[in-house]
């Protein structure tokens, strides 16, 4: 069973840092588009980050030079380093992992999201 399990958030203070992890579990050919997304009541959901398998980058304009985000290809894993963190910032963070399964089939993986809160 292919699942993803995301970590690292919590309460912190505005300015503070907070890195979010997410790891694919389970068997499949491979793991392609790495993504966090982030949504607050009564909002869509919006992407904040996205990671390419080669390493490219792409960051919404409200995380450009706060947020980096980084993965490890051999571990399945992606981070969300998020520093100089806004209220703005309070949110469900959301890790989606595209896949190629072990049927050769595209498909989508959401973690179950996890909670930031920025707050003094």
């Amino acid at each position: 069973q292919v699942q993803v399990v995301e970590s690292g958030g919590g309460l912190v203070q505005p300015g503070g840092s907070l890195r979010l992890s997410c790891v694919l579990s389970g068997r499949v050919l491979s793991v392609h588009d790495m993504s966090w997304y982030r949504q607050v009541p009564g909002n869509e959901r919006e992407l904040v980050a996205h990671i390419r398998r080669e390493g490219d980058t792409h960051y919404e304009d409200s995380a450009k030079g706060r947020f980096t985000i980084s993965r490890d290809n051999a571990k399945n894993l992606a981070n969300l380093q998020m520093n100089n963190l806004k209220p703005e910032d309070t949110a469900v963070y959301y890790c989606q992992v595209g896949v190629r399964s072990l049927s050769a089939v595209w498909e989508i993986y959401w973690g179950q999201g996890i909670q930031v809160t920025v707050s003094s």
